[in-house]
């Protein structure tokens, strides 16, 4: 089929009769050495009756390869679409797979983002609790601090006016005690001065009537 392709091509495009003459000349002496009982001389009309002949095979050929192309064409094209079917099933498939999936984990991501939320509310809750407790706990022993530092600082002013009630008096003692030694002393230095002055009259006297 091939040698028959060849020689259609030589065959259109050569140039003038002559030239195919001589194409289809080296043509039936490569049929004679294939097939040696061959031995009719052509003629010139069997020479066109041949290629004719010739053509229309080369014409039948390409008819049928046409065929197949197309054919063959056809088929790839059924091929194909039912591959892009194919495919665009099993895209569609994995999508709607991956939907699913998809879903699920974020379901499933929600659920555990809920419990999350839900445990760590109540752990927040717990801690409230707890620190409301040590915050009342606390507010109990500062009133409880601040009433015995109050009763403490009043005993202790207490104690202090005490002590001071009795220094007063201790004071006003002393003073009564000092004024009293004070006027002690006064007279008995009055008394002296009055004793001294009547001593000193009393020589005086003596030494006026002492005889001259």
């Amino acid at each position: 089929m091939t040698s028959v392709i060849d020689l259609y091509e030589k065959l259109s495009t050569a140039p003038d009769d002559k030239t195919r003459a001589r194409i289809i000349a080296e043509a039936f002496e490569a049929l004679e050495e294939r097939y040696p009982n061959l031995s009719d001389v052509a003629t010139r009309q069997d020479l066109r009756e041949s290629e004719l002949r010739l053509t229309k095979e080369i014409e039948q050929v390409r008819a049928d390869l046409t065929r197949e192309i197309e054919q063959v064409r056809a088929d790839l094209t059924k091929e194909i679409e039912q591959v892009r079917t194919d495919l665009s099933k099993e895209i569609e498939q994995v999508r709607a797979d991956l939907s699913k999936e998809i879903e699920q984990v974020r379901a499933d991501l929600t659920k555990e983002v809920e419990q999350v939320r839900a445990d760590l509310t109540r752990e927040v809750e717990q801690l409230r609790a707890e620190l409301s407790l040590e915050i009342e706990q606390t507010r109990r022993e500062q009133k409880e601090t601040e009433l015995r530092l109050t009763k403490e600082i009043e005993k202790v002013r207490l104690e202090l006016q005490k002590e001071i009630d009795q220094v007063r008096l201790e004071v006003k003692a002393v003073e009564v005690r000092l004024t009293q030694a004070i006027h002690r002393q006064t007279l008995w230095v009055i008394g002296s001065i009055g004793a001294i002055i009547a001593l000193i009259r009393l020589l005086e006297w003596f030494l006026s009537h002492l005889p001259g």
